[in-house]
């Protein structure tokens, strides 16, 4: 009897010889050699790494709305908070944090060969600036500045009060510019315009990384400072720490304490360490910003955006 598949005039469909069963691997693979090559993916930016140097007082934990900012708009950047000299330790005096700090940045600018970025706020803006004065190859891009002294301090604050309890900035020149004051990193950057001499033979730091002082290594580290790529000089009238204010962006007070800008400062004048060269290739970025005290400095999200994040490239 004929099944129904012959009654209706169908043939059984033919399996493929087994010989063409074992070929078949073969030809996807010689298919997928044939087709055109997939789109890339689209590239993503690589981005310089980025090291935060804290100041005063300070730690790492304080940049912790810093660290989120920077992940947001710039994802997978590596960023190194370094956390030494927290809290009292950073009274230490300021070449012994350099020497530390560099010593920490130093692997990191080995490893980027396309250069690095340095966020240093407060008093480590001055250590920075140090960095950048002693390494002969450092690679540093942008040097952001955030509410640095970096023409000195001049003014009451807590941590003054705190530290030197029975005396006022009139007379703190008495132990700041003696041997023992200059143990004291606040002492290093104290600026007293009323006793200018006295500061430019005792200062043990600020006067020299300023080139106010002749020193052997003068020249060196004019050159070292000036293979930054980018100076960024943050700071505002309503800071309430850094005295006076425009010392963030190397103002400061003459002996009748008026504030003579930076183009009016002898260093600038006499480009002592590099500052009007840097002005001069269109290196300086001034960043103002008012309505922000000192402690707000690293966590305010406005200020990133527009002074910071711009050059994190």
């Amino acid at each position: 009897m004929k099944s129904c598949g012959s009654m209706l005039g169908l043939r059984r469909p033919q399996l493929p010889p087994a010989g063409i069963l074992l070929l078949l691997p073969f030809l996807l693979l010689l298919l997928l050699l044939l087709l055109p090559p997939a789109a890339p993916a689209p590239h993503r930016a690589s981005y310089k790494p980025v090291i935060v140097v804290h100041g005063l007082f300070d730690s790492s934990y304080s940049f912790r709305h810093l660290l989120e900012y920077i992940n947001e708009t710039h994802p997978g950047t590596v960023v190194t908070v370094l956390d030494l000299f927290d809290g009292r330790e950073s009274l230490r005096p300021l070449w012994e944090q350099v020497q530390g700090f560099g010593e920490a940045v130093a692997p990191i600018m080995a490893k980027a060969p396309q250069g690095v970025h340095l966020i240093c706020y407060s008093q480590g803006g001055l250590v920075c600036r140090a960095l950048l004065s002693v390494m002969d190859e450092h690679n540093v891009d942008s040097f952001i500045s955030l509410s640095s002294p970096q023409m000195g301090q001049y003014g009451d604050t807590d941590y003054l009060k705190w530290l030197f309890p029975t005396s006022m900035r009139s007379n703190l020149y008495r132990i700041c510019y003696s041997p023992w004051g200059q143990g004291f990193s606040i002492c290093n950057y104290w600026h007293d315009p009323h006793h200018d001499d006295l500061y430019l033979n005792a200062s043990s730091f600020l006067a020299l990384i300023n080139g106010e002082r002749d020193h052997p290594n003068a020249t060196a580290w004019r050159k070292n400072f000036l293979r930054v790529g980018r100076l960024v000089l943050i700071g505002g009238p309503d800071d309430g720490v850094i005295t006076p204010w425009q010392s963030s962006f190397f103002g400061f007070y003459d002996a009748n304490e008026t504030v003579l800008e930076m183009e009016e400062q002898l260093v600038y004048l006499r480009d002592s360490f590099g500052l009007k060269t840097l002005l001069a290739r269109g290196a300086i970025v001034r960043c103002p910003m008012a309505g922000i005290s000192h402690t707000a400095w690293h966590s305010n999200r406005t200020l990133y955006e527009t002074c910071i994040e711009p050059w994190l490239s």
